[in-house]
């Protein structure tokens, strides 16, 4: 990466032209206060965390959503909310050090793909909105509940306050309430109603207009995350931003080129000025 291009993203991220788009690999230096065990976050350690450190059948260790699928019609989609709750909001993690650098810089906007409340954590001094990803819930059209921050606690709300700032948790998160997108179900339920407009509310749909995207943490080889993730920086600018990838797959090259998203072969840790998780 040229000093140039660093200097640039760095702008971006502060005067919102940049949207930071946030995968697991963000949370790579986070471990557990009492163990010491890393989080589960990317697709293998979630499968392993949810089977109680044992690996399940390799159809199903294919992608996360396949195994929590398999929990759920085996034990209930509770079985899945539970574990996904107990993971993150019920269990103490050290903190991370790529959100204290992104809480110096207070991006407005920012998508994170990531269940657990290390950003909700980052923006608990300032009034902020929550837009949290929803699947499989009736009474109503949309995908997503939103909730206002008011520096003590959250609160329901109705709309979006653009002249404060998003925080988009499409996958979920434990708090103000456990509402996770986890299983193969939810996420055919979330997509479809993303390609037809009612996940992403309507004060984002108009705000990311042009937006170019720093996608950090985030793989690009697994066909729902990809999906996901070409809807939300859908209207995007052209080009539409850059991921943070490590010896890309020529899969990854060849969807990076079809969504016009340039690859920095580079580590995000390295990017932050912090040490690479090892």
């Amino acid at each position: 990466m040229t000093p140039e291009l660093h200097e640039k993203l760095l702008a971006g991220l502060k005067d919102g032209s940049i949207v930071p788009y946030l995968g697991p690999g963000v949370l790579a230096d986070v471990r557990n206060v009492a163990t010491g065990a890393p989080i589960p976050a990317d697709s293998d350690s979630l499968i392993y965390a949810m089977n109680d450190g044992k690996p399940m059948a390799p159809k199903l260790m294919y992608e996360f959503p396949r195994a929590a699928m398999n929990v759920e019609l085996k034990r209930g989609r509770s079985a899945v909310t539970k574990f996904l709750t107990r993971t993150y909001g019920e269990t103490a993690w050290t903190r991370g050090a790529f959100h204290d650098w992104l809480k110096a810089i207070a991006p407005a906007y920012v998508v994170d793909i990531n269940r657990d409340t290390q950003l909700q954590d980052s923006y608990a001094e300032v009034p902020h909105n929550l837009v949290v990803g929803i699947a499989r819930i009736g009474g109503t059209d949309f995908r997503y509940k939103l909730y206002f921050w008011d520096g003590v606690a959250y609160q329901k709300s109705e709309a979006i306050n653009p002249a404060l700032p998003i925080l988009f948790k499409p996958m979920g998160t434990p708090k103000p309430e456990a509402n996770y997108i986890a299983s193969d179900a939810d996420y055919v339920d979330f997509i479809t109603e993303l390609m037809g407009g009612f996940s992403i509310p309507p004060e984002i749909k108009e705000l990311r207009k042009g937006k170019q995207y720093l996608l950090m943490g985030l793989r690009l080889n697994r066909d729902t995350e990809r999906m996901v993730m070409s809807d939300f920086i859908y209207a995007a600018a052209e080009p539409a931003g850059w991921v943070f990838i490590v010896a890309p797959t020529d899969k990854e090259k060849r969807f990076c080129k079809k969504v016009g998203l340039e690859i920095i072969d580079a580590e995000l840790f390295e990017f932050i000025g912090a040490t690479v998780p090892a």
